[in-house]
């Protein structure tokens, strides 16, 4: 007896699944790569002090110009993407990336310093977009929250990995290169060479790949282009329109309090870590590690608490609450001490992270998620931009940076209100 053939919906599941499994661990690389460039500067600060003279406020300044770059240029990347096309533009901004990073290395001024930040932001503006835009050319709009939800799990598997490989690599000298300087080289070159797997890699369209059946290749592609057939019938509001709607305010604003806390963390842990004195940059390098393990339990936990009992919003603001005690808690003892509670607080703002995106996902048409989510980040990530050179200049001009911590303790405490304010798209 024959078997019955497939049926059509049995092609797009088929095909749905390579896609997954061929491009989401390539993007998840990447987003690894691309985060630990962006923050690698963390444990270099003392270096950059002895070599450059670069002092707590402008190495805060120059840390968070990244995150201006990337908001200045994360429409004009998106421009270019329509026109090149997700797979070049991919391609093209890993190199660019890499090269600007590598080039770190050799600044010998802090207006050198701060210029390579800027264009290091600038061309990672587009990778997000990219790799958004990239899914929903490849993904049913009911698939691709999913998709992005594992994408983002990078940043919390690069922040683990961060520590330990800059402690390994800043114990090397070659080539007459200082440890920091072949660090910061390293680091690069992967990127480098992360885009040109990722040029040999990626198809540009579903209708290119040859890994695909011609069932699943045409099953795919029809889906897509119904979906994008119903897309064009609809009004796209453009970014002014999204930004009049108070939710979508909201959702920047909560995510905003977000990331203040991680990139506060981000780029002052190792200082903090440091100061308990008498460590080797290895050993700092796996005690940052640390604060970051406990965030991915604590992320794999409340997902699951979350996925069980439901109540989005109650579990991020829970965590949001958390991270802000963490953060008060850090105020109250030494380095030591200081640690442990960041430790905790991590919980909350990483766990925070990942449990909010399905709200905005729960509000917005699939047909504008893509456009609004990038939005999102865009100006949520300059909460980037604020933390590192907020407590760059506190450590500067008070010598402490208790002060950035009541205020994270605070945003975190205020974002949660206005989670219990975020709601769903009302139903058809």
């Amino acid at each position: 007896m024959h078997e019955p053939a497939a049926s059509p919906p049995d092609h797009l599941r088929a095909a749905v699944a390579k896609v997954l499994w061929r491009v989401l661990p390539l993007f998840v690389v990447m987003f690894i790569v691309n985060y630990v460039d962006r923050v690698n500067i963390s444990f270099i600060k003392e270096q950059l002090h002895a070599d450059l003279g670069l002092g707590d406020e402008a190495f805060g300044f120059g840390a968070g110009l990244f995150f201006i770059g990337y908001a200045v240029f994360e429409v004009p990347s998106n421009v270019i993407l329509q026109r090149l096309g997700a797979r070049r533009w991919l391609a093209l901004i890993a190199l660019l990336w890499g090269v600007a990073a590598a080039c770190m290395a050799f600044v010998r001024t802090a207006h050198e310093f701060y210029a390579l930040r800027f264009f290091l932001g600038a061309a990672e503006a587009g990778f997000f977009p990219g790799v958004i835009y990239y899914l929903t050319r490849w993904l049913p709009a009911s698939r691709r929250g999913q998709a992005v939800a594992i994408f983002l799990s990078g940043s919390a598997v690069a922040s683990v990995l961060s520590g330990p490989l800059a402690g390994a690599l800043l114990r090397h000298e070659p080539y007459g290169l200082k440890g920091w300087q072949f660090m910061i080289v390293a680091e690069g070159a992967f990127s480098v060479v992360l885009a040109v797997v990722t040029w040999c890699w990626l198809d540009s369209l579903p209708a290119e790949a040859r890994w695909l059946t011609d069932a699943e290749r045409g099953a795919l592609t029809g889906k897509l282009a119904e979906e994008e057939a119903a897309a064009s019938r609809a009004d796209r509001p453009g970014a002014w329109t999204l930004l009049r709607d108070g939710q979508i305010l909201l959702f920047c604003a909560v995510y905003f309090a977000i990331q203040l806390t991680i990139y506060a963390a981000t780029f002052w842990l190792p200082t903090i870590i440091r100061s308990m004195g008498g460590l080797s940059d290895m050993q700092v390098g796996w005690l940052n590690s640390l604060p970051w393990l406990i965030s991915i339990v604590g992320m794999v936990l409340a997902a699951a608490g979350a996925a069980r009992w439901k109540h989005q919003q109650a579990w991020v603001a829970g965590a949001l609450l958390v991270a802000g005690l963490g953060m008060l808690l850090a105020t109250l003892g030494g380095p030591v001490f200081a640690f442990v509670a960041i430790c905790f607080a991590a919980l909350g703002f990483k766990s925070a992270a990942s449990l909010f995106w399905p709200l905005p996902q729960g509000y917005l048409d699939p047909r504008i998620a893509a456009a609004v989510i990038a939005l999102i980040n865009s100006l949520g990530n300059l909460g980037g931009f604020v933390a590192p050179y907020a407590f760059g200049w506190l450590k500067e001009h008070t010598g402490s940076i208790q002060g950035g911590l009541y205020a994270l303790a605070l945003s975190s405490v205020l974002a949660a209100g206005l989670v219990c304010l975020a709601r769903e798209r009302p139903k058809a």
